[in-house]
């Protein structure tokens, strides 16, 4: 599987099992988190695609991440975690359909902190159905594990929810992680 990891397998085959498509946002984790999904074959069966928003505006401009939450609370932030995930889904329809599954990531790499969250705060968002979560994170490390550990949860807890009978509801900051 070249690069693949179990979790991503695991990921796009219980969203085949159930015959659903997923949209991946992503802004610390770089395209990382898409990576790790395209790098299992057959990908493309059920990731509609994947869109990395870096900048704060792109979030709003392609995500309709709401503006005004952007503004009071910064671009960390577990809503805006969910707002992300969401957004992918629509942003990625295909034929008109949106995304059946969406997951985000949100969070401070580092080398510094960013808007008062200190370095290695994360932020991941999952929407499925009528439902959009969020999990706190705060991972040690510098920024290659922190952005590591991000996809690794992300894939964790979208698995989580897509195979879960009842999506698991947000969550409080983890230290370290899953």
């Amino acid at each position: 599987m070249d690069g693949a990891t179990p979790q991503a397998a695991a990921v796009l085959d219980a969203l085949r099992e159930r015959g659903m498509t997923l949209a991946v946002a992503e802004s610390l984790t770089g395209g990382a988190l898409s990576a790790a999904l395209v790098a299992v074959p057959g990908a493309s069966d059920v990731l509609n695609g994947a869109v990395v928003a870096y900048a704060t505006p792109v979030k709003a401009s392609v995500l309709g991440v709401d503006s005004d939450v952007l503004a009071r609370r910064g671009p960390v932030d577990p809503e805006v975690a969910r707002q992300m995930a969401l957004g992918a889904r629509s942003a990625l329809a295909v034929e008109g359909r949106i995304a059946d599954a969406g997951v985000a990531t949100t969070g401070v790499a580092g080398p510094t902190p960013q808007g008062g969250k200190p370095v290695g705060t994360v932020h991941i968002g999952v929407s499925m159905g009528d439902r959009s979560l969020s999990r706190a994170f705060l991972f040690p490390g510098d920024r290659a594990a922190i952005r590591a550990a991000t996809v690794e949860a992300a894939l964790v807890f979208l698995l989580e929810v897509i195979a879960g009978p009842e999506p698991a509801r947000d969550a409080p900051v983890h230290e370290g992680g899953e």
